[in-house]
């Protein structure tokens, strides 16, 4: 099946035995092979538009940003919908994010649902809050998670399994 959505992540396989057992039964995207990350941009342009400009453009957008540690240490919620890791410090996923944005300004994140987009890492979503609370507990178990960002992948799919696939891995500068 061909491709119909891209998306650019940052991925956080440091995340992964924390909370990868979760993310399987209660995040959608896991299911679809989207590894632990935090969203840079989704929904980023369709894939019959990435061509090779494009590319270079992030390619540049990427390396004038420098690589950075970052923490995952507290374990939030957006309502009782959705339990997530914060990335700390955020403000360089937030300045990828607005770099990204700008450059491209018809990919509003998630389509310009929310008011302001918020670094984070899904745990789970949309299941009881029990169920939730539960992998939030058991994974703040586990903090904090340390990891070096070094890079940003362009990934696309479908909402069918195992469907999503990196296209494109950029650098993050050297700083």
């Amino acid at each position: 099946m061909e491709p119909t959505e891209t998306a650019l992540i940052v991925a956080v396989p440091e995340a992964e035995p924390a909370v990868g057992r979760f993310r399987s039964a209660l995040d959608t995207a896991a299911g679809w092979g989207v590894p632990a990350h935090v969203t840079v941009l989704y929904p980023f342009l369709p894939p019959d538009r990435i061509t090779d400009e494009v590319i270079a453009d992030l390619g540049r957008i990427c390396a004038a940003t420098p690589r950075f540690a970052v923490s995952f240490a507290e374990v939030k919620w957006f309502g009782d919908a959705v339990v997530w890791l914060a990335p700390d410090p955020d403000d360089a996923f937030r300045q990828l994010t607005a770099a990204v944005w700008r450059r491209f300004p018809e990919t509003a994140p998630y389509g310009g649902a929310y008011a302001e987009v918020v670094p984070h890492l899904t745990i789970g979503h949309d299941a009881p809050k029990p169920v939730l609370a539960e992998a939030a507990e058991a994974v703040a178990g586990r903090l904090p998670i340390r990891a070096t960002v070094e890079a940003v992948r362009l990934i696309s799919g479908t909402a069918a399994p195992d469907s999503w696939h990196t296209r494109h891995e950029f650098a993050l500068g050297r700083g």
